[in-house]
């Protein structure tokens, strides 16, 4: 029988049906599978986005059976068995039945076909993800060979065969075990986390792309706290983020935890699900190890922020993030403690400052600084607060009076070569740099003055 709430997926002018008409129609078989049958049994929104669908049909004839419905295809994955067929700028992935082991030095599958549903559903990651609906007559039916209906209502994350080979076959799906931990908030069952634990070293032959693009979803899922500490005590982050878990073994006398990774992750888990934000919160105290000096009973991290964005620009750029992440998280991390300075008193120039070093990670910086809060004392908590809500408001009193979140002088480059009779060159962008530290300290002035500055900036230099 199947549930009410996967009846819109499968009505007649939708696309799973008019796909299994093509295929009853070649005499082979369809279902629908995998994450769009578990997120529409758990009534999940946009559970239509992505369609995957599982076929007795070789791969080499999908692009035939299906010619009529689809615009285009995207054959990349056909050598694993997989078709994506493009209509109406989706892509509707149909993959033959298939069982796929890693090699052990390789970071590609070896893909052998199966000729059976059930035989595909048990090299699938979990059993919440091994259930399909078969699509190739008139009554739907739900197949379900490993308990991945009970395992849902359970909220329970069990492989369908032993650990050891699930995850053999894919040792990505170790990371993946932690993702769904994160978005779906489900417990990973105990064998499970056991068999991450004595296998976790073969991540190692997963492709760095293929990393990047889980640990992406896991750090903005709702429940991102519990999967990374699942990922620190299974000894899964130590493959692929070591600096993680080098954190637990740092005092932090600041902070209400006993040491940085606590903080950390109680950071991570107070911001907003921005990945860039989140990989700032995650990255913001790196540099403590590095840092961490003894003086007595006491502890400090002077310059943390700086080692920090250094190591957070390393370690992002080894798991192949793209250069505008890995730029934006490194400032993030370099600029999480200006803001505290803000209660020795700030000028105008200071908060101009601010906002051009921040720039549009403005918003950012100052979220990442308030959750940044974790003291046990609530008196500190709410001193903290006021000093970015002051700090907040000032900047708003600013831009009241001038435009502050895109500073420049009044005049540009062409107007300094025109004034002072030069060429390009470093002296263009010498004095241009003197025309905005003078817009920063003091304000915004007129052209006038301006040229007046340039005058006597360049009767100085001779």
């Amino acid at each position: 029988m199947i549930p009410p709430r996967l009846e819109r997926l499968l009505d007649a002018g939708a696309p799973p049906r008019r796909l299994a008409e093509r295929f009853i129609a070649a005499g082979r078989s369809l279902y629908l599978v995998g994450g769009s049958v578990r997120d529409a049994l758990l009534d999940r929104a946009d559970t239509d986005t992505d369609l995957d669908f599982a076929t007795d049909a070789p791969p080499d004839e999908i692009p035939g059976i299906v010619a009529d419905f689809a615009t285009g295809f995207v054959l990349t994955g056909q050598g694993f068995g997989t078709v994506g067929a493009v209509r109406d700028n989706r892509n509707y992935e149909i993959t033959t039945f298939r069982s796929e082991v890693y090699r052990r030095e390789s970071r590609k599958p070896e893909v052998t076909f199966s000729d059976d549903i059930e035989t595909d559903l048990s090299r699938r990651d979990f059993t919440v993800n091994a259930l399909a609906i078969r699509l190739d007559d008139d009554t739907p039916e739900m197949i379900d060979p490993f308990g991945g209906l009970a395992d849902l209502a359970a909220e329970v994350l069990r492989c369908p065969l032993d650990p050891a080979i699930s995850f053999g076959d894919d040792p990505l799906r170790m990371l993946r075990l932690f993702r769904f931990v994160s978005t779906l908030g489900f417990t990973p069952a105990a064998d499970a986390v056991e068999a991450v634990g004595s296998m976790a070293g073969r991540l190692s032959v997963v492709a760095v792309e293929r990393i990047q693009t889980e640990f992406d979803k896991l750090m903005t899922g709702e429940h991102v706290g519990v999967a990374l500490w699942g990922l620190v005590d299974s000894g899964l982050a130590a493959e692929f983020f070591p600096e993680l878990p080098a954190l637990a073994v740092e005092q932090d006398p600041v902070h209400r935890h006993k040491d940085v990774l606590a903080h950390t992750i109680a950071v991570v888990e107070k911001t907003s699900p921005d990945l860039t934000l989140r990989l700032a919160a995650l990255l913001h105290d790196i540099g403590k190890p590095a840092t961490r000096r003894f003086d007595g009973d006491d502890v400090s991290f002077h310059h943390h922020e700086a080692v920090g964005a250094r190591m957070a620009r390393e370690r992002l750029t080894a798991l192949r993030y793209p250069t505008r992440i890995v730029d934006d998280v490194a400032e993030l991390v370099f600029l999480h403690m200006r803001p505290h300075t803000y209660k020795m008193g700030w000028t105008d120039a200071a908060v101009r400052r601010y906002v051009r070093d921040a720039g549009s990670l403005l918003p950012l910086l100052n979220e990442l600084v308030r959750c940044d809060v974790t003291t046990r004392s609530a008196a500190r908590a709410r001193a903290i607060e006021r000093r970015i809500d002051e700090l907040e408001e000032r900047i708003d009193e600013l831009r009241a009076r001038e435009e502050i979140d895109a500073m420049r002088p009044p005049i540009d480059g062409h107007a300094v070569m025109a004034h002072l009779g030069i060429s390009p060159g470093p002296v263009v962008g010498e004095a241009m740099a003197m025309l905005l530290e003078h817009r920063i300290e003091h304000g915004p002035y007129s052209e006038d003055e301006a040229h007046r500055m340039l005058d006597d900036w360049m009767a100085d230099r001779a």
